[in-house]
């Protein structure tokens, strides 16, 4: 006899045959079944636990006083909601690593999955960029594997122009992402020797099971947007948004406009604001390498035949010549070289689109770390108060994969970034893999995508060996 503890019950997705042979000779029954789903669905859902899950109890038995209880039970694993999925490969996120990884994949005839929980791929390039922006190294360093630019593509790909040659990416490839379909949790299982992953389509609340060999992060370094905690942020009473909802500068012509961030989307929308007529002033916080395109290209094509550290005097040896002496216009520069700092920390030198020129000509003034805001006055750390009508965030986003890879320690850290530095960073255990966070870039990427296709293609031959 059932003594009342709590049990957690899976509701198969595949009747057995003798329900179906109910259901067939009784047509009557598929109204009763779909009404009792219906009911089950309501009184699960209005038990709904704070934490994601849900709580629901089962009605008793009258007849034989059986309470059945279901604990924290996540609504995947309802009958008429769950799918299952079996492949090699499961490919997490169909942003420009993703797509590569595919590509690889498929030059090696290796069955994949590719899931995207937004509606399109690389929705980064597609919805959340500013107008202006072009890829900031030349092309021959932001192909992807097997497939170059046309060409007469231009030095420098606009952002267009980018997500063109992508789109022809995918079709030449014949990579169908599964759009809308959100990662819940990725799991190994030690039993089935597999990654389990859940994940909801979030058009149609249906759960999908997918187990697979291999499991690939493609999410990216941008997953979600990153905006530091300032005292008194929530009192500035104009717009406040991250440099992924910036377009142009053209609607804030005449405004007072604070740029908090000194990478190159923060310079460069610094730059657009001043050119459309917006009061620009911009937080530089940290020491950063400004440089030129060119002398960027030159530093990347020069370190594949010299050393770095002499690479690195060269490059700042030109830009003092091109720029001078920018820490009197608040733009100090690091201890190491600009390649070397790449290397060690993953932060990119920015390369000047015209920002120097009118910070100089004191179209953008530089500020310190804000202190706090009060109202519309930001005041800096060194006491100067400013008052502005709008804040851009420009201030980088952040990895999300450590929330739903349960046991990636092999891998990542706590911030979804890898634990090993590049070039070897993109081989976890378990058949774990990440392409495209190690903050190198495409060329990065296309590196990692290679490696991975052929990790698990060596692999694969060992176990049929």
């Amino acid at each position: 006899m059932y003594n009342g503890s709590s049990i957690a019950i899976r509701l198969s997705p595949r009747p057995s045959f003798s329900f179906c042979f109910f259901l067939s000779c009784w047509p009557a029954a598929v109204w009763l079944w779909a009404f009792f789903c219906e009911w089950l669905v309501a009184q699960i859902k209005a038990k709904a636990g704070t934490d994601g899950t849900y709580k629901a109890q089962l009605l008793s038995s009258s007849s034989s006083s059986v309470n059945w209880y279901l604990e924290q039970l996540s609504f995947s694993t309802l009958l008429f909601s769950i799918m299952e999925e079996e492949t090699v490969v499961l490919i997490v996120g169909a942003g420009p690593a993703g797509l590569a990884t595919a590509a690889c994949l498929t030059q090696l005839s290796i069955r994949y999955v590719i899931v995207e929980r937004e509606d399109c791929s690389v929705s980064l390039w597609r919805n959340r960029a500013y107008d202006r922006l072009k890829l900031h190294l030349a092309k021959e360093f932001c192909e992807l594997p097997h497939m170059s630019y046309p060409t007469d593509a231009p030095t420098y790909i606009p952002k267009d122009q980018f997500v063109k040659y992508l789109d022809e990416y995918i079709e030449h490839f014949n990579i169908r992402p599964k759009y809308r379909t959100s990662i819940e949790t990725c799991k190994y299982d030690e039993g089935t020797k597999c990654w389990i992953s859940i994940a909801q389509n979030m058009d149609t609340s249906t759960t999908i099971k997918y187990t697979s060999s291999f499991l690939v992060v493609a999410s990216g370094e941008n997953s979600a947007e990153n905006i530091p905690i300032i005292p008194g942020l929530d009192s500035f009473p104009g717009e406040v948004i991250h440099s992924s909802r910036y377009k142009s500068g053209a609607t804030y012509s005449g405004e007072n406009v604070l740029v908090v961030g000194c990478g190159n989307s923060g310079m460069e929308i610094a730059y657009d604001l001043a050119s459309h007529g917006a009061n620009t002033s911009i937080i530089v916080r940290s020491p950063v390498h400004v440089m030129t395109k060119e002398l960027i290209r030159l530093g990347m094509t020069l370190v594949q035949y010299l050393p770095v550290n002499m690479v690195d005097t060269l490059l700042v040896t030109m830009t003092n010549f091109v720029f001078g002496d920018l820490s009197r216009h608040g733009i100090h520069r690091p201890k190491i070289g600009p390649l070397h700092m790449k290397s060690e920390t993953g932060r990119s030198a920015v390369i000047d689109v015209g920002t120097v020129r009118l910070i100089k000509k004191g179209m953008i003034n530089v500020l310190g770390s804000i202190s706090r805001i009060k109202g519309n006055i930001v005041e800096s750390e060194d006491r100067k108060e400013c008052s502005f009508d709008a804040i851009v965030f420009a201030t980088g986003y952040r990895s999300t994969a450590n929330i739903w890879l349960k046991n990636g320690e092999s891998m990542l850290n706590d911030d979804g970034l890898p634990k090993k530095k590049f070039p070897n960073h993109w081989k976890g255990a378990n058949g774990l893999y990440c392409a495209g966070l190690a903050k190198s870039g495409l060329a990065g990427i296309a590196m990692d995508a290679k490696n991975i296709a052929n990790d698990i293609l060596s692999t694969i031959d060992s176990k049929s060996g």
